[in-house]
């Protein structure tokens, strides 16, 4: 039986090195990419068996093209390989649904029996990679800041967050305008997305990011969503909270009110993994806007 790799990895060396070993076995049909929009519209197109992700990828980070793959290809298993080898790096990759991670520097060892271990529904990782704890053990919570030169892509970014955190039986919550909760809904509708299901199961909630927040009141909100996700069977439930309103208190010029906001979140619980999204473009040597890259954990311009 044929089976289909989708090789992504922009280093063009590297790249030649891992489609010719695949090749030697004659069930594999490779096909490749080099960039992470050119990953996801060939996941569409392919519905790969495999596919075999770089992080560190031009135009899309690795990360966002796996909270992608899940609406675009269901069935596809995700295997990482990479040169980073640090426990957080690690565990994110499996925390958006890897199926292995091969670190680069053992590629020529690796590679074939990770693979193999993927399709037959193993868990594989290179033994040079530090993971002190088990894959499916909680990661450390991400605080991360998405600067969105369109409207479109802050519905794109609200859509990804909110569909990996439902495709992997966690929770969300979406502090968005009206005109995008809709929008949103929509589009999770149309990916397949259990909508229905989750608001009926109480693990999705969305909320008007024009209103202030009330802090005791979030936190319950919270609350309530992780024990709702736990309920439903998730054994170490996490909250995925993506919100606008951060992002247009500092496009409105309240700096103080926005940094307050992301402080705020924060100091949220672990469990809780934070887009926020601001609806305008990285500026490099943005004295405030490097305040309120600041408190982030990561940063997508």
């Amino acid at each position: 039986m044929r089976l289909t790799i989708l090789v992504v990895e922009d280093h063009s060396q590297f790249r030649r090195f891992t489609c010719t070993a695949l090749q030697e076995r004659p069930e594999f049909q490779v096909f490749e990419a080099v960039d992470g929009l050119e990953a996801l519209k060939k996941t569409d197109e392919l519905q790969p068996d495999v596919i075999l992700l770089d992080i560190n990828l031009p135009k899309l980070h690795g990360f966002a093209v796996a909270r992608r793959i899940p609406g675009l290809a269901p069935k596809s298993r995700l295997l990482f390989m990479s040169q980073e080898s640090s426990p957080d790096f690690v565990l994110e990759a499996f925390r958006l649904g890897g199926r292995g991670y091969v670190h680069k520097l053992r590629a020529g060892t690796d590679l074939l029996p990770a693979i193999d271990a993927v399709l037959d529904g193993q868990r594989f990782v290179s033994s040079s990679v530090a993971l002190p704890e088990p894959a499916d053990a909680p990661a450390t919570r991400r605080h991360e800041i998405l600067f969105c030169p369109d409207d479109a892509t802050v519905v794109t970014g609200l859509i990804d967050f909110v569909a990996a955190a439902l495709n992997a039986g966690d929770a969300a919550l979406a502090l968005a305008t009206e005109p995008h909760q809709t929008r949103l809904l929509q589009e999770l509708r149309r990916q397949g997305v259990d909508i229905d299901g989750a608001i009926e199961r109480g693990t999705l909630l969305s909320l008007d990011a024009d209103d202030a927040l009330e802090p005791a009141l979030f936190v319950e909100a919270v609350n309530g969503l992780r024990e709702a996700a736990a309920r439903a069977g998730k054994a170490h439930p996490r909250v995925a909270f993506c919100g606008e309103r951060a992002g247009r208190l500092w496009a409105a010029g309240r700096t103080v009110e926005a940094v307050q906001l992301e402080r705020f979140c924060g100091e949220l619980a672990p469990d809780v993994d934070i887009l926020c999204l601001y609806p305008v473009p990285y500026t490099n040597g943005d004295a405030a806007l490097e305040r309120i890259c600041d408190e982030h954990t990561m940063r997508h311009p």
